[in-house]
């Protein structure tokens, strides 16, 4: 039998295939619509999550942490094969052969004064130069991110980079330091000893402490990125103001701005292996660091917001 309409069951069902085909279609264009304007609001993170994927997906990023991984090697296999406990060195030197964990400790106190700051030298240098020697700067200020985000984006990478290039020398220091040296209980500068425990929790502090030490000078090679197109003036100025800074903090002529430059409590992480932990130089050089923190992020920060970055 025929509808009430007088039209037949076969266009009634293609209409309502029709229909229904229509409403699917629908949908799916409404779910895409919602999806591409989701996509369109920038995740809080997702701009710093890029960044660091991007910096240590970079062969160069990976052979200079590898090169700083080799610092503790070399010194352990040094003194195993000649069997020095004395006749110089680097503090630690001597107590090497008698508990493989110092080898971590010797490896910081070489590293810090040329090998940390000359790899933070190339990454903080390559933070802002890179891009716009790359071409891909206009790319990131058209993004929503904004250059203020870009900058604070840039500057976290830098840190980030600069903690994992000290705790691979850590973790490098304690791995080969176990397997070519006997292992026991530490013993502090203050003559106390502590476990394993013990060292891991002023290993840790350690490590904080030398990448508090570096923020300063990752700011300093954030502004002068801000300088340039060229990346490796950009590197070579940030490696060169750490030299000068310990060249002068060296020169008793200068003893006036010693506590003002940025390199000068570097080594002050020998409280933090005495007990009681000793905070005040590790306070100290907090304050100095954030002092340069705050001035050369400023001076980036006006750089960068007041000048065209794209010329």
């Amino acid at each position: 039998m025929s509808p009430a309409d007088g039209s037949s069951p076969a266009l009634t069902s293609s209409r309502a295939e029709s229909h229904d085909a229509g409403d699917v279609r629908a949908d799916r264009h409404d779910s895409s619509t919602r999806t591409e304007a989701r996509s369109t609001v920038p995740r809080p993170f997702a701009l710093l999550g890029s960044e660091l994927a991007t910096l240590f997906r970079r062969r160069r990023t990976i052979a200079m942490l590898a090169a700083l991984a080799l610092v503790p090697i070399l010194i352990a296999v040094a003194v195993r094969v000649t069997g020095a406990g004395s006749g110089g060195g680097p503090a630690f030197l001597g107590d090497i052969t008698q508990n493989g964990l110092f080898v971590a400790f010797t490896a910081l106190t070489v590293s810090i004064p040329l090998f940390l700051p000359l790899t933070i030298g190339v990454v903080a240098g390559d933070t802002i130069a890179g891009e716009a020697s790359l071409g891909t700067l206009r790319a990131l200020l058209i993004a929503p991110a904004g250059r203020l985000r870009l900058l604070i984006v840039k500057y976290v990478g830098a840190l980030a980079f600069a903690a994992a290039a000290t705790g691979v020398i850590v973790l490098a220091g304690v791995g080969v330091g176990a397997l070519l040296f006997p292992v026991g209980r530490v013993t502090l500068l203050s003559g106390d000893t502590v476990d394993a425990g013990g060292f891991a929790a002023r290993a840790a502090l350690l490590a904080l402490y030398v990448v508090l030490s570096l923020s300063g000078l990752c700011a300093i090679g954030l502004f002068i990125s801000t300088l340039t197109t060229i990346p490796v003036g950009a590197m070579a100025a940030t490696v060169v103001v750490a030299g000068a800074s310990q060249i002068a903090d060296a020169l008793p002529q200068l003893d006036a701005i010693h506590a003002w430059l940025p390199t000068h409590y570097w080594f002050g992480f020998g409280d933090l292996l005495r007990d009681p932990l000793v905070w005040d130089s590790f306070g100290v050089n907090g304050w100095l660091q954030l002092g340069y923190v705050v001035v050369f992020g400023g001076l980036a920060i006006w750089r960068f917001l007041t000048k065209d970055a794209l010329s």
